[in-house]
């Protein structure tokens, strides 16, 4: 068993899918889910669902995070930890990280594609926004994304922070998925973060308010609107103690 992404009225929302990607239909519904790994189900009819990233994700993608607690849905702590997971509170940040944001964006999937990066070096932001080409998937333009922050970051010894909202992306470099597609650059991220002992990834619900966020997504969608390529070096930037709100 497996999830998709897939839009349910203006929505993204996580399917069940069978190995090959399609919808997984019983009696007219298919299972779908708001978010991961909230342990809630909610079922919707198959004619209101549309496929928009048909790469399979694991099943444990939607995994239950805790039992739930009478007719009242998960209790307080499992609230808690998917509230947590969901993005909307950053994990603590170590002494002199460099805090990066990565995004991507695509209009078709397969389609143009382009990517957004905000990396925070001390009192240095660096902001790139860069046009990936035409006929491309939004998880290339994730996984690219990841590779622009560690060009920026050279250091392998520093401590790094990424942040980005694709659980695919993370689940290919740091959580050991089996990549279905894209062999080639997921093997190059993966040779990219061998040796970075520092490099830590942090899941980040999509237009949730975070503002790093939203701008590294922002970033993504002036490449793809503009078909141009830009990098700026924005001095001084606001503290890191600001910015991860």
């Amino acid at each position: 068993m497996s999830w998709v992404r897939a839009l349910l009225r203006g929505q993204k929302v996580y399917a069940r899918a069978d190995d090959q990607g399609r919808l997984k239909v019983e009696r007219g519904r298919v299972e779908i889910r708001y978010k991961p790994n909230d342990g809630r189900r909610y079922d919707a009819r198959a004619d209101n669902l549309t496929v928009v990233e048909p790469e399979p994700l694991p099943d444990d993608t939607c995994g239950e995070i805790a039992a739930t607690a009478g007719a009242g849905g998960a209790t307080g702590a499992a609230r808690g930890r998917a509230k947590k997971e969901s993005g909307m509170i950053p994990p603590p940040v170590p002494e002199g990280a460099v805090i990066a944001y990565a995004d991507g964006a695509c209009s078709g999937n397969p389609g143009p594609a382009g990517l957004g990066v905000v990396v925070i070096d001390g009192d240095d932001r660096i902001e790139i926004s860069e046009y990936l080409g035409d006929n491309l998937t939004n998880n290339i333009a994730e996984l690219t994304a990841v590779l622009r922050v560690l060009d920026e970051v050279d250091d392998p010894k520093r401590p790094l922070v990424i942040h980005t909202d694709s659980q695919y992306t993370i689940g290919v470099v740091d959580k050991g998925w089996k990549a279905k597609a894209n062999f080639e650059l997921v093997s190059e991220l993966r040779d990219a973060l061998r040796g970075r002992r520092n490099t830590n990834f942090v899941y980040v619900r999509g237009h949730s308010g975070i503002p790093l966020n939203e701008r590294a997504d922002a970033l993504a969608r002036e490449a793809v609107q503009q078909r141009r390529t830009r990098r700026e070096l924005i001095r001084p930037s606001a503290a890191i103690s600001k910015v991860q709100t």
